[in-house]
């Protein structure tokens, strides 16, 4: 490598890493990007949306890097949950492997290097010439200071041995803390059974009621079977919706109220203010929702969440096979309430695995591809 396109290269990386922070600085403080920068803020009430002009919206600024460094491990655990702490783990990892490997190669081995007379390099126009001086090429055959590049790797893979068991052991102790500290989650207590079987005469839910009542009855307490629910999801999306715009409206001026024509696109029809026009749209949701809620007694998929009464009994019906066939019976750790997709337990056994694998191969794909890139 040639010590000028070195140079060039830092730039280059410098000026991006600092075109990055200017437009994170500049995008974090924009008005429609709240609910991107700070969605648990806007969905605890701590934060708004402000619609008034300020110059110093456009202006970047450091002081988040600041603010970001500030907050210490209990704090993040507390605010923002064990991931995030994990997360922050991951960088001082890193900084602790690269630290290490730097000391190493700049204070050990560039030095080994550079005494090398392998290499006839002449130094009389630096910046043009190549840093090979700098590498193992130029350390002389049969030398007995390529021992000490075998030895500094061997040192280094272990020391990152070392390394990845202290932040194992850490993060570990973490985890089992904050598990007993946490209250009992009902996903702890709950797993989700999937490719239920079915016999003539019986539901699923029956069916779900005759297995663990006979192979889990000291544990079993009771199950929800999962039901199609598509339409009903898409309406109360839409209600949500309504119902923000709505609490929105009501927020502002009564005087400042905007008007709209109720017909096509709002470009028909008789003049209505926004208030009554989405209350009307609002209550013509629910009585929708009420109806859809009626009608799906029959919409049954071969899922369910079963409940237990202890963490452990939820433990050992999710860790043994239920059944001879591995395709029915399927167990799962149940998703937290918010993190439930409800398409996914319509799909079939076969569809699932299709799907898995296909998320697999795209990953390795993406991941000898870059591996080919570097």
């Amino acid at each position: 490598m040639i010590l000028s396109a070195l140079l060039t290269s830092v730039g280059i990386n410098l000026g991006l890493c600092l075109l990055f922070f200017t437009l994170y600085s500049i995008l974090r403080k924009q008005p429609g990007n709240i609910n991107v920068y700070a969605p648990r803020l806007v969905a605890e009430g701590k934060s708004q949306q402000r619609t008034q002009f300020n110059l110093e919206r456009l202006l970047p600024s450091p002081g988040w890097v600041r603010r970001a460094w500030q907050p210490s491990e209990d704090e993040l655990l507390s605010i923002l949950g064990l991931d995030a702490v994990v997360f922050m783990r991951i960088f001082i990892f890193s900084l602790r492997v690269f630290t290490f490997a730097g000391i190493v190669g700049i204070f050990i081995l560039l030095p080994i290097n550079y005494m090398g007379s392998q290499l006839d390099i002449d130094f009389s126009d630096l910046p043009q010439k190549s840093l090979d001086s700098f590498s193992i090429s130029n350390v002389n055959d049969g030398s007995n200071r390529l021992w000490i590049h075998f030895c500094a790797a061997y040192v280094f893979t272990g020391v990152v041995c070392y390394l990845l068991y202290l932040e194992y052991s850490y993060i570990s102790s973490k985890r089992i803390a904050y598990f007993y500290s946490s209250r009992p989650q009902p996903n702890q207590f709950t797993i989700l059974v999937r490719g239920i079987p079915i016999s003539s005469g019986s539901s699923f839910s029956e069916s779900v009621e005759t297995f663990f009542t006979e192979y889990h009855p000291s544990t079993y307490v009771s199950h929800s079977v999962i039901r199609r629910t598509s339409r009903l999801q898409g309406l109360i999306g839409d209600a949500e919706k309504l119902y923000r715009r709505l609490a929105d409206l009501k927020s502002k001026n009564h005087a400042q109220q905007r008007f709209r024509r109720d017909g096509f696109l709002g470009l028909f029809g008789r003049r209505v203010g926004l208030l009554d026009h989405y209350e009307k749209q609002l209550e013509d949701l629910e009585d929708n929702v009420r109806m859809e809620q009626s009608s799906l007694a029959g919409e049954e998929v071969p899922a369910a969440f079963v409940c237990f009464n202890t963490r452990f009994g939820a433990a050992i019906a999710l860790h043994i096979q239920q059944g001879v066939n591995p395709t029915e019976w399927v167990t799962e750790q149940a998703p937290e309430p918010h993190d439930v997709h409800w398409p996914f337990f319509s799909a079939s056994f076969i569809k699932d695995g299709f799907s898995s694998s296909g998320l697999l191969l795209h990953v390795r794909f993406l991941q000898f591809y870059f591996l080919f890139q570097l």
